[in-house]
């Protein structure tokens, strides 16, 4: 079993910068790949990124890439969302998720965390 915990959320003005984290207890973090969704007002949650169990490889969606980056420490049982050139679009709700495969969908993943808000705006 897996609990998640994100922080790091707030507001920031456009082409700013956030980094959310997402702690994790229990012993089998290291074993799950890691995912970050989001969900805005009135839209369905979206797949942003996800890490493998190692941490070597990665995967973005396209509205993200090039702006986000994902990244995990097995020590700390912590994965990461760093958001750079954030845009007013990119405001939601953002969770962190545990899976024991590679998925892009939400329904893949057995444990999830509360979520933190983002806001994007001037």
């Amino acid at each position: 079993q897996v609990q998640l915990a994100e922080s790091g959320g707030g507001l920031v003005q456009p082409g700013g910068s956030l980094r959310l984290s997402c702690a994790a207890s229990g012993r089998t973090f290291s074993s799950n790949y890691i995912g970050w969704f989001r969900q805005a007002p009135g839209k369905e949650r979206e797949f942003v990124a996800a890490i493998s169990y190692s941490g070597i490889t990665t995967y973005y969606s396209d509205s993200v890439k090039g702006r986000f980056t994902i990244s995990r420490d097995n020590a700390k049982s912590t994965a990461y969302l760093q958001m750079l050139s954030l845009k007013p679009e990119d405001t939601a709700v953002y969770y962190c998720a545990a899976s024991s495969i590679y998925s892009r969908r939400g329904q893949e993943y057995n444990y999830w965390g509360q979520g933190a808000q983002v806001t994007v705006s001037s």
